[in-house]
C-alpha cells in the first residue's frame, strides 16, 4: 500500500495533536433549531436554546418549513430569540409555494423584528419525491431569492452547498454553478448539507476552491442521535453513509446514554479532524436538542464566554 504525503501529515498531525483540539476561542460555532410544534417541544427548544446561549455561537438558525408551513412559528421563535437573548438570530427563507410578494412580506416582517440575517434557500417541494416547480410568480431559485433580498436590506445572507451534490444536481459542475449563482447574487457564505467524514468535506472544498469561489463554506455537523432517522435524511438528500457508522450504533437502540456517548465521540472527532484542516466555523444541526452540540463543543475547548481563560488557568 503506497502512503501520501498529505496522508503521512495528517497522521503526524493527529500522533502529535491531543486527543481533541483544545482550540481556546479560536473556533466559532452555530446552530440551528426548528419551530417547536407543541408546548413540550417550545420547552424543550427554548431549554436547548438557553443551555447553548453561554456558548457564544455566531448566530442560531430557525428552520423554515417546505410551503411555508411553519411561517408563524418560525417568525414567532425567530423574532423571540431576538428579543429576548443575546444570540444573533438567523431566519430560513425559501422560495416554495409563494409569491415575490409574499416572500419579501416576510423578509420585511423579519428585517422590523430586528433579524438582520437571512438563511435563503429553494426548499424542498411540498411532496417529498416531488420535482420542484417555481410558484407562478414567485422567486425561481435561491439566487433569485438573495438577489431579491439584497434589494430589501443590507441583510446578512448565508446559503446552502452540498459537498455530495444536491439531489436535483445533473453533475458536479452544474451544483458548483448553482453555488457561483448564490454568491454571485449577493450571499456571504454558504453552509454544507451534513456529510459524515471529513475527506468528503475536504475534496469539496478544493473542488469549490478550483472553480475559482472564494466566500466562505461553513461545514454542517449532524450529531446522530437517532442512527436510523439520520440513515432516513441521508436518503432524501444524497448523504452517503458510511458502513463503519452502522456498526458503531449497531445494538444501542436500547442503550441511549451510551448512543448519546457515542454520538458525542464521532461528531467530536470528525469536528477535530475538520478544525485540523483549517475549518474555524462549525454549524451544528441540533433537532432542538443541546446535549450533543454541548458535549462536542466541550470536547473541542469551546466554552462560555469568559470561562476560557478561568479554565486555562
Amino acid at each position: 500500500m503506497t502512503i501520501s504525503v498529505d496522508q503521512l501529515a495528517e497522521a503526524r498531525c493527529a500522533l502529535e495533536s491531543p486527543l481533541y483540539a483544545d482550540v481556546g476561542g479560536d473556533l466559532d460555532v452555530s446552530f440551528e433549531f426548528f419551530p417547536p410544534k407543541s408546548e413540550k417541544m417550545e420547552a424543550q427548544l427554548w431549554d436547548a436554546i438557553r443551555t447553548l446561549e453561554p456558548l457564544g455561537p455566531r448566530f442560531v438558525s430557525v428552520t423554515y418549513g417546505a410551503g411555508g408551513t411553519t411561517r408563524e412559528r418560525t417568525h414567532a421563535t425567530v423574532a423571540r430569540i431576538q428579543r429576548e437573548t443575546s444570540l444573533a438570530a438567523a431566519a430560513h427563507l425559501t422560495c416554495v409555494e409563494a409569491t415575490r410578494e409574499q416572500i419579501i412580506e416576510v423578509a420585511e416582517e423579519y428585517w422590523a423584528a430586528g433579524v438582520r440575517h437571512i438563511v435563503a434557500l429553494r426548499g424542498d417541494p411540498p411532496q417529498a419525491g416531488s420535482r420542484f416547480v417555481s410558484h407562478p410568480g414567485g422567486f425561481e431559485n435561491a439566487a433569485a431569492l438573495v438577489a431579491g433580498l439584497r434589494k430589501l436590506h443590507p441583510f446578512e445572507i448565508s446559503v446552502a452547498a452540498y459537498p455530495e451534490n444536491h439531489p436535483d444536481s445533473a453533475s458536479d459542475a452544474a451544483d458548483l454553478d448553482n453555488l457561483r449563482a448564490k454568491l454571485d447574487a449577493g450571499a456571504n457564505r454558504a453552509i454544507t448539507q451534513f456529510f459524515f467524514e471529513p475527506e468528503t468535506f475536504f475534496r469539496y472544498r478544493d473542488k469549490v476552491a478550483a472553480a475559482g469561489i472564494r466566500a466562505e463554506i461553513v461545514p454542517g455537523i449532524m450529531p446522530v442521535s437517532n442512527f436510523a432517522s439520520v440513515q432516513r435524511m441521508s436518503a432524501m438528500c444524497g448523504t452517503a453513509v458510511p458502513p463503519w457508522m452502522a456498526r458503531l450504533f449497531e445494538g444501542l437502540d436500547d442503550h441511549p446514554a451510551a448512543r448519546q456517548l457515542v454520538a458525542a465521540t464521532v461528531a467530536a472527532e470528525l469536528s477535530r479532524r475538520l478544525y485540523a484542516g483549517g475549518v474555524k466555523h462549525l454549524h451544528f444541526y441540533t433537532l432542538n436538542r443541546a446535549e450533543l452540540a454541548f458535549a462536542i463543543c466541550h470536547l473541542l475547548g469551546v466554552r462560555a464566554k469568559g470561562q476560557v481563560g478561568q479554565a486555562a488557568a
